[in-house]
């Protein structure tokens, strides 16, 4: 098996520390500092000066914030303390969202690339899994009910396939999100030209939004947090499928469960899917801020301040519960325990009825017309689901079907293998046409 590193949750949280966010407003302001350089508006020796002498404390910035009531404003006095007489031109031609838009802008690309690295570990897991089991059968379930076979390897090549596309939503995301701006309190560059904005944007990697109001437009972050909630849905969608397989009834697939580890505090024979229950649950969460980040898109003329507390709130706790989320359930996937001998015996229990299409489809070759055909594949099927008879028996003791059909063809109709003759074409569709 291949080992899949455990992803932590660490790097995805630094990622929206207050410390981080500071870090990233300070990157965007030395950058702008040194924009103004090139333009010739900024002493170059005043940039380096700023580069060596300004520091951030948390502490002080809090202080100040408590009388100026503006965050992004006590921040800049913060350096302008610490660099001295030099700290004039931190800031210089720019407004708050110049600031707090392009970083954050950088930090949501950030986080994305964390959520890429960790879809790539899932497709990993899951393709491990669809490869182990390409040749396992099992029912097919529509409506809950059995419907034909499948592979549970052929499941597995659905959620890759599935994931494969939520990785390219996520590289449009990142795309999206990855603008920046600098272009002054209403967006006209009235106080700095667009080659500062230009300057800091190459620096960052990020591209130089055509056009903006006081902020970077919400859409563009509606589209990231709509794609997270996509991503975590579909990850609540294999949970369920799992959950469903775990049932007493089923029990065709089951979570991992540890040495030591306990399902009910009164049950000891308890082994509940609580990491699947517990990611549907996260997933609601995703979903509930992905509309909180529609909500944000109609802004107040060039700008208004309501989206601000809502993206405090959503940024940080929509990419840390997804990248929780795909780690949890990359570990399950490794983990899964898949039982081969009760996916058959499952497949058993309609003692043959997963055949009747096949048996419709024979009759109709032989020229009986198809609603003849349905009627007598369905009496004998009814008789089989309320009587618990064999189908086949039936079907062989028709005398409508058996002047029909020979026992040879019959038996035919019989064979799993109709059923799975295509799969190594499905696979080839998922996993050799586009290289992976």
């Amino acid at each position: 098996m291949t080992v899949i590193p455990r992803y932590t949750r660490e790097k995805m949280g630094t990622l929206w520390s207050e410390g981080h966010k500071y870090e990233t407003w300070l990157q965007v302001e030395i950058l702008a500092c040194e924009a103004w350089a090139e333009v010739g508006e900024i002493p170059r020796e005043a940039v380096e000066l700023i580069k060596k002498k300004a520091r951030i404390d948390s502490k002080r910035i809090d202080e100040i914030e408590r009388r100026t009531k503006h965050d992004v404003a006590a921040f800049v006095s913060q350096l302008e303390e610490t660099v001295g007489e030099a700290g004039k031109y931190i800031h210089f031609g720019l407004t708050s969202y110049d600031i707090v838009d392009t970083a954050l802008s950088l930090r949501l690309k950030q986080a994305a690339e964390i959520i890429i690295t960790d879809i790539d570990l899932l497709m990993a897991a899951i393709k491990e899994k669809a490869l182990a089991h390409q040749e396992t059968p099992m029912i097919g379930r529509t409506h809950g009910v059995h419907a034909e076979p499948i592979t549970f390897g052929l499941k597995m090549a659905l959620w890759y396939e599935e994931m494969r596309r939520h990785r390219q939503r996520m590289e449009r995301a990142r795309a999206t999100v990855s603008v920046g701006k600098l272009s002054g309190a209403v967006g006209t560059f009235a106080n700095a030209p667009p080659a500062v904005e230009e300057y800091v944007c190459k620096k960052l990697g990020l591209t130089p939004a055509p056009v903006s109001s006081q902020v970077i437009q919400r859409d563009r972050h509606a589209e990231f947090f709509t794609t997270l909630a996509l991503l975590a849905s579909s990850i609540e969608k294999f949970s369920v499928e799992i959950r469903h397989l775990q049932r007493t009834e089923v029990l065709e697939a089951e979570e991992p469960f540890s040495e030591g580890q306990k399902g009910s505090s009164a049950m000891p024979h308890k082994r509940n899917p609580v990491g699947t229950e517990n990611l549907s649950g996260l997933a609601r969460l995703v979903r509930g801020n992905a509309v909180a980040a529609m909500e944000n898109v109609p802004l107040w003329h060039e700008r208004d301040i309501s989206h601000s507390s809502v993206e405090r709130i959503i940024a940080p706790d929509s990419t840390i519960l997804v990248d929780y989320m795909l780690d949890r359930f990359t570990q399950i996937i490794q983990g899964l325990i898949v039982y081969p001998e009760r996916m058959k015996k499952n497949l058993d229990l309609t003692k043959g009825l997963v055949a009747s299409q096949q048996l419709l489809s024979a009759l109709v070759r032989k020229g009986v017309s198809r609603s003849d055909a349905y009627q007598w594949v369905q009496r004998n099927a009814m008789q089989s689901w309320s009587a618990g008879e064999d189908f086949r028996e039936l079907v062989q003791k028709d005398k409508e079907i058996s002047r029909v059909l020979t026992v040879q063809e019959i038996q035919g109709v019989f064979d799993l293998k109709i059923h799975l003759k295509y799969v190594k074409d499905i696979y080839k569709r998922v996993f050799d046409a586009q290289g992976t």
